[in-house]
């Protein structure tokens, strides 16, 4: 079963030089990093620097998660696999070295999701893995395809494991909290996750899909402890009262009102959710209203994520695809990997709708692959978001943006957690949030990317930092990146 889940994929600036490196997850201990040239170069080329770097994976290969865990000024990265997951730290001169065991973060077993997220607000990133089925390849149930053929099983065939969330102590070790946050009371066979502050109180919370299963949202009650109220707040469930296929997931603030709301891909036949926050933690599922569910039947998506492909001011949504259980068409046509699909992308209208876009954004929306991690993040720094995709059993993918840098935008340099606005001088404001979570088993671009529209006004951005505290910044100059601390 493990050879139709995994294969993420990490954007980081390892070497700090101010453009994006790729890391690539893969079985068979064969995860590779690739060095971005572009600054020195002035155009995007990569090199394969695996050998030097020191990273060396040793499980089956699921995802990666990177965050800065030492604060020394260099992103740090882990990698969850089935088997051990790794912990590697970066020593700042281009090799990392991996201190799984010195750091206590090790996880054994299969882990998919992990994300960094400061939940005590200590300004140390704490960390939380998600754990997917209790199972062993010597153990592997029989299944079959409706036509008699032999295929993959349902996740309901296994038990799912224990999610960790793991304490920053402040000194290169962590602490396991799962017991004592309360988040391991409830088990559930976790896909994604993605940690924002869905209640407006000014602490992260953890959103994590399961797969199959009900969908968890972790309150975090400000000492130490969460509180799973995914039922009561409405994103447990479809509204229909339904446990689906959940998989990837992002949060973001989709309809412009200062609140971060939720979408989450899942299997064929089920359709995407997307549930709208009302500011206070309660949710609305608008899935069949905003046209996404009705668009997405006939996919299974993994990777995705909001971001604004046109810089028009709203988040749009992008989703990689791919099955997870042979597709009949494909198998009577002697397909020889017969899961393969198409990616969506679709634009927000505002309003509460959305567009499907997919059949005018570019030649690479025409492929079909099979498609799981995806990570977004400007990687030739002209003030649009590309798309890396990690595909099974396939070439990865890189999709470059040539339409969102035709308007003015803004990129703001935060630490991860720091929620951003940008007001203009009528009073509208757009919010946004320093992360690299979300999507499926990936990590993504740290800074915020903000698109203007057709205003080349220069606005006034404030950033409110994960302890509460606030810093301004008046007049700022758009169509580049600005560094507040």
């Amino acid at each position: 079963m493990t050879e139709i889940i995994g294969g993420g994929v990490a954007l980081l600036d390892y070497d700090g030089d101010g453009d994006l490196d790729v890391f690539f997850v893969q079985s068979q201990g064969a995860s590779r990093l690739f060095r971005n040239d572009f600054v020195e170069t002035k155009r995007l080329s990569f090199t394969d620097v695996t050998g030097a770097s020191g990273i060396t994976t040793t499980g089956y290969g699921m995802g990666a998660a990177a965050a800065d865990f030492d604060n020394d000024g260099h992103v740090d990265l882990y990698v969850t696999s089935f088997g051990a997951s790794q912990l590697f730290r970066n020593n700042g001169d281009g090799t990392f070295t991996d201190v799984t065991k010195r750091s206590g973060t090790e996880v054994s077993g299969w882990s998919v999701p992990a994300t960094f997220f400061d939940y005590d607000r200590d300004g140390w990133p704490d960390l939380f893995v998600g754990t997917y089925l209790q199972y062993r390849v010597e153990d592997t149930a029989q299944c079959v395809s409706p036509s008699g053929a032999v295929d993959y099983c349902t996740p309901n065939t296994y038990r799912p494991q224990q999610s960790r969330l793991f304490h920053n102590n402040r000194d290169g070790t962590f602490t396991d909290v799962t017991a004592r946050s309360r988040i391991g009371s409830e088990y559930g066979p976790a896909l994604g996750a993605s940690a924002a502050d869905f209640d407006g109180d000014g602490w992260p919370d953890l959103y994590v899909a399961n797969d199959s299963q009900p969908n968890q949202l972790w309150i975090n009650r400000h000492d130490g402890t969460f509180t799973n109220v995914a039922l009561a707040a409405g994103v447990a469930l479809t509204a229909e009262g339904k446990a689906e296929a959940s998989m990837g997931v992002d949060a973001g603030d989709v309809d412009n009102d200062g609140d971060d709301d939720l979408f989450v891909t899942e299997q064929t036949g089920e359709g995407h959710n997307l549930y709208i926050n009302d500011g206070h933690g309660a949710f609305e599922d608008q899935s069949a209203r905003s046209g996404l569910a009705a668009a997405s039947l006939r996919f299974t998506g993994f990777g995705a994520a909001w971001f604004d492909y046109d810089n028009d001011g709203w988040l749009d949504l992008l989703t990689v695809n791919g099955a997870v259980q042979t597709i009949q068409a494909l198998a009577q046509a002697r397909d020889p990997f017969p899961l393969h699909q198409t990616k969506q992308l679709f634009r927000n209208l505002s309003g509460g709708r959305f567009e499907e876009v997919t059949s005018r954004a570019g030649d690479a929306f025409g492929h079909s692959d099979v498609g799981r991690g995806a990570a977004f993040g400007d990687l030739d720094n002209d003030g649009d978001t590309d798309v890396v995709v990690s595909n099974s059993n396939g070439p990865a993918q890189l999709l470059l943006n040539n339409v969102g840098n035709r308007r003015h935008w803004l990129g703001v340099v935060a630490r991860p957690g720091a929620r951003v606005e940008v007001r203009r001088k009528s009073g509208v404001s757009l919010w946004r949030r320093a992360h690299t979570d979300g999507s499926y088993a990936s990590s993504n671009d740290p800074r915020v990317l903000v698109g203007l529209g057709d205003s080349s006004e220069r606005p006034t951005v404030r950033v409110t930092w994960p302890d509460g505290r606030t810093t301004e910044q008046a007049n700022v100059d758009v169509d580049r990146y600005v560094t507040i601390r």
